[in-house]
């Protein structure tokens, strides 16, 4: 199928007549210069009312996550790009990843920062790490794409994998990722969704894996995803026009005229 069509075909050609479940990154996609908007709100709970369900798939930690999912009227969140969920009103967090021993799994994640640095002296850990489980992070800002590239392959021989969004890097386990740490959510939880009834949105490089269409068949970027298409294998089946929460808003607007609401 076609990437990066206008979001206003899907509408067209009727691609969200079957969507229950909205499966969404949140910085710069749900995000407006950083911060939620009324608008957001109010769409999350316009898709609520329609009997969509919306469940988040971010970068973030598991700390900022916990509380997330406790307030806002979705059904869950996923945090540190698949590698725990939060049910709706739950503070425990669910492993969607085997971390056996976490204290030497943190121990074995700084050693990994550390010899990054010994390289990238400048590299800064980002201020939320200390609320993290399973992976650990750093600022992105002022790391151009092939110095990007270059800190993938250092992680990569050390046996890490490695992502990175518009605000954090991520040293984290191989196999973790947004779309693995969605199905799994989805076989355990929702069983009633197959992934055809799923639409994914994202912003930038860690959420490819919730593009690629052998995971998800449809899926939304919003606009801002332009400046990452040459960094990306897997793009977005959708694009909105309007970048970060106001393209969210327009998939809003269009499930809802999907569903007859």
């Amino acid at each position: 199928m076609p990437k990066l069509l206008p979001l206003l075909d899907a509408s067209l050609n009727k691609t969200f007549t079957n969507i229950r479940l909205v499966a969404t990154d949140m910085d710069g996609t749900l995000t407006k210069g950083g911060k939620f908007t009324s608008a957001l709100l109010q769409g999350l709970q316009d898709l609520a009312a329609a009997g969509i369900q919306v469940a988040i798939v971010t970068g973030r930690s598991a700390g900022w996550v916990s509380g997330l999912a406790y307030y806002l009227p979705i059904v869950g969140a996923i945090a540190e790009n698949g590698g725990l969920f939060y049910p709706n009103g739950s503070d425990r967090p669910i492993a969607l990843v085997p971390i056996p021993d976490l204290i030497a799994h943190r121990q074995q994640l700084a050693a990994a920062f550390h010899q990054l640095k010994t390289q990238f002296p400048l590299l800064e850990e980002s201020t939320d790490n200390r609320f993290r489980i399973t992976d650990w992070t750093f600022d992105v800002k002022g790391l151009s794409t092939n110095e990007l590239q270059t800190l993938s392959q250092l992680c990569q021989e050390m046996g890490w994998g490695f992502t990175y969004s518009n605000v954090q890097c991520h040293i984290k386990p191989k196999q973790q990722d947004k779309a693995p740490g969605l199905l799994k959510v989805l076989r355990e939880f929702f069983p009633e969704y197959s992934p055809e009834q799923v639409v994914t949105v994202g912003d930038s490089p860690n959420d490819e894996s919730l593009f690629d269409e052998r995971y998800f068949p449809v899926s939304v970027g919003v606009a801002n995803v332009l400046e990452y298409t040459n960094q990306i294998q897997h793009q977005p089946t959708y694009i909105t026009s309007a970048t970060e929460g106001e393209g969210f808003c327009e998939l809003v607007s269009l499930l809802k005229i999907a569903t007859g609401d």
